[in-house]
């Protein structure tokens, strides 16, 4: 179990490796602002050259048909947001979220805008699984999908859209069908690192069920990992399973803002998800019998323990009860001014210990 366990996390790795591509063309920060990461505009599926304001890139967006200008931010602050949701005229519930994060998985429509909530997540590599490993990271990502534009807000530390970016910019066919096919790329890409996590999450989990049934593995330190585990895939959960009504609206509800082709694709990304969140459940329900079965080893072996212990305590039982009725310093006790006295209490000290040994070892006890 341990080799399919090494194989699956290679096969991970690599998959991560070839997903966390350096994107050269678009740098963390832009002279567009310090929380700006990008400002493109698109016309008909291509890229057209970069702007020196977003002002500027939403005005040439909007001067010709199929054009939209996809704005890229990090973590920015209220003033900072203002500006932009002031320009592309977002709602202030929307921009509250987005500049204050923290928000479940949802979908939301306000007039021609719709906001999106995904959480992300990525795997945090670890040499070895303890009780206070970090397995899963999360952040926050809030699209902003309008006739003409898209502003993406980024919260954490990781989920970096350069790799989704320049696949889109790969199918200029599928990115002519405008902001929406960003959305759906935007939730495909999401949906995609959940996938990726709960495979590399499984490998974790196989490793602790091959120690805890190992014989030579330390008992109180699988409990601590167990217990890690679980708290790691409920912060997965967290971010998993919201996403399944909102993906599920995308998919079915008919939106201004959605190109009609594109929601069939919304469809196959929530067949992804609905696979992510059977493979938790499962893990979880995983979890719970390992912990089971590990506290069942710890009990079995409290009483394999309590058992010797028992079985020893009586055997020096016999020799302290002896030795106590000859302590009690008597005139008149059984051979006491025998020469052989002392031999033969002895003797008989002896002989009692080993007959109660031997039925302890044949019964197990010992």
């Amino acid at each position: 179990m341990s080799m399919v366990g090494n194989l699956r996390r290679v096969a991970n790795l690599a998959r991560r490796s070839r997903r966390r591509r350096v994107d050269l063309s678009h740098p963390a920060r832009s002279p567009l602002g310090s929380t700006v990461v990008n400002c493109v505009v698109y016309r008909d599926g291509v890229r057209r050259a970069g702007t020196e304001s977003v002002e500027e890139a939403l005005r040439q967006a909007r001067k010709h048909r199929g054009g939209f200008v996809w704005l890229g931010l990090h973590e920015p602050g209220a003033e900072e947001f203002a500006g932009v949701a002031e320009l592309f005229g977002l709602h202030p519930l929307a921009v509250e979220d987005a500049v204050h994060a923290h928000q479940r998985p949802k979908v939301e429509q306000y007039g021609e805008v719709l906001f999106a909530v995904f959480k992300t997540v990525t795997y945090v590599e670890h040499a070895e699984l303890t009780a206070t490993s970090e397995v899963v990271d999360t952040g926050e990502l809030m699209v902003f999908t309008g006739p003409d534009f898209v502003v993406t807000v980024r919260h954490g530390r990781h989920g970096s859209l350069g790799p989704v970016r320049e696949d889109l910019e790969a199918q200029p066919e599928q990115l002519a069908k405008g902001p929406s096919a960003v959305l759906h790329a935007l939730a495909d890409h999401v949906v995609d690192d959940y996938v990726t996590v709960a495979d590399s999450v499984q490998s974790d989990i196989d490793q602790v069920e091959t120690d805890v049934f190992s014989p030579h593995s330390p008992r109180n330190a699988d409990a601590g990992r167990i217990y890690q585990l679980k708290r790691e895939l409920l912060e997965l959960r967290r971010a998993v399973v919201p996403l399944a009504r909102p993906l599920d609206r995308l998919a079915t509800e008919p939106r201004s803002c959605v190109d009609k082709e594109i929601q069939a694709y919304f469809r196959d990304v929530a067949d992804h998800l609905t696979r992510v969140t059977e493979q938790i459940t499962a893990f979880d329900a995983l979890l719970d019998s390992i912990l089971q079965a590990h506290l069942a080893q710890v009990t079995v072996a409290q009483n394999e323990d309590m058992r010797k212990i028992t079985a020893w305590a009586a055997i020096i039982a016999v020799p302290t009860m002896v030795c106590g009725v000859y302590g009690m310093n008597f005139d008149h006790m059984p051979e006491l001014h025998w020469r052989y006295g002392y031999p033969l209490a002895l003797t008989v000290i002896a002989a009692a210990c080993y007959v109660i040994h031997r039925g302890f070892k044949r019964n197990g006890w010992l």
